[in-house]
């Protein structure tokens, strides 16, 4: 076979595979306890009602539901969507304040094309999501790290960042944060501190990337604000939502809002994309929303979430050897471990795997890779057993490792 690897993009050699992506080949094992991925449980599936909905949709309706779409979403669809932000962050946008996207991955992809080129400067967490990282590395963005802590991105470090980088000449594209439930760490910024970053966005000319996936499923504590009712219109914001953790990621569906001119810009690189998100998975949801069952959905599913998370800190405080410590998060699907510096989440996952069990290192959530002795475990997808006989074999496989 002929080898065309001369021939592809710098883009290919810039961009890594998805470590989780990678990870779920290995743990598809049989016997394997998997922490790893970020999977709601399926069990929450409205599967039943999305089955009779989608017929209703499809039949009733074909030259909607199956013919393309307008790029920037059904204008029913998104009337919907408005309805629902006003109901529940008390946010007010109009149709050309939103593009319906296929999913917030896809968002993460269409905000980077729009502002990153080569060596441009984004800011993020230590820890991130590594989807974002990973969408961030596709454009060659210079990510910059900054402290975080058990309340999230600190402000003190940001702004030390951010002025860095105006003393070098040089220009922060966008400041990219998971406020709630923060994938990997599961913390949540206060409103307080929200205050704080976003009058520093401001000051420094730059924009905040809210990704909020997790922010509905709250279990216990109250809900902060989102960075954008407190921008109050002001377009210092763009935030992207989606119904991947709270209806079913299988849809494929997101949605971003922001400044009417940022969304335009969007809409245009969405079309060489994929021309419309599916219609017809726009159509089962707008129905599904016009029902009105998605907040006991959301209430029945966030329930279950914080029992299997209760399991799994009970587990940890009755397995772990010392020096081991977590998060303990009011929502969201993660929690983060930390462990004594000479443990290497890295080198150690051999070890975990011949105990049957998978976690995500930390270290792939970090711009620099660094975070070794870190990582991250998702309690949203094994059952009540799976997650106290999985955190059994976890604490064995750091007490193998670190003797």
């Amino acid at each position: 076979m002929k080898d065309f690897s001369h021939l592809l993009s710098e883009v290919n050699k810039r961009v890594t595979a998805s470590a989780i992506r990678e990870l779920l080949k290995i743990i598809g094992m049989p016997g394997m306890i998997s922490f790893a991925g970020g999977l709601p449980t399926p069990e929450m599936f409205p599967a039943e009602e999305i089955g009779k909905i989608a017929k209703q949709v499809i039949t009733s309706n074909p030259n909607k539901a199956l013919q393309y779409g307008c790029t920037e979403g059904a204008a029913s669809f998104k009337e919907e969507l408005i309805k629902l932000l006003k109901k529940d962050e008390n946010i007010d946008v109009s149709q050309d304040e939103m593009l319906v996207v296929s999913a917030s991955q896809q968002g993460l992809d269409i905000v980077s094309k729009a502002f990153v080129d080569p060596g441009d400067a984004v800011i993020v967490a230590k820890p991130t999501y590594l989807g974002a990282l990973q969408a961030f590395e596709t454009y060659g963005a210079d990510m910059i790290g900054v402290e975080s802590d058990g309340c999230g991105i600190i402000a003190e470090s940001l702004e030390e960042k951010l002025e860095d980088l105006k003393n070098a000449g040089r220009q922060c594209k966008f400041i990219y944060i998971v406020p709630d439930f923060q994938n990997p760490t599961g913390t949540t910024i206060p409103e307080e501190r929200r205050v704080k970053i976003l009058g520093l966005a401001k000051k420094y000319g730059t924009i905040i990337l809210e990704d909020s996936p997790y922010r509905k499923v709250r279990f216990r504590g109250e809900h902060q604000k989102t960075f954008y009712a407190l921008d109050k219109g002001e377009g210092n914001v763009i935030t992207m939502f989606t119904f991947s953790k709270i209806l079913a990621p299988g849809l494929r569906l997101g949605y971003i809002i922001g400044d009417k001119e940022i969304i335009r810009k969007f809409v245009i690189l969405k079309q060489a994309l994929d021309l419309c998100t599916s219609p017809a998975c726009q159509a089962i949801a707008e129905e599904y929303l016009k029902r009105g069952n998605i907040e006991k959905h959301i209430a029945e599913m966030a329930k279950l979430y914080g029992k299997k998370r209760d399991v799994m800190i009970t587990a940890l405080r009755k397995y772990m050897p010392k020096g081991v410590s977590w998060t303990e998060p009011e929502g969201g699907l993660f929690l983060w471990v930390v462990m004594p510096e000479n443990i290497n989440s890295e080198k150690m996952f051999e070890t975990a795997i011949k105990n049957n069990v998978a976690y995500v290192m930390g270290s792939a959530f970090y711009p620099d890779g660094s975070g070794k002795n870190t990582m991250r475990l998702n309690f949203s997808y094994s059952s009540f057993e799976e997650i106290d006989e999985g955190i059994k074999r976890l604490a064995k496989a750091i007490t193998e490792y670190g003797k």
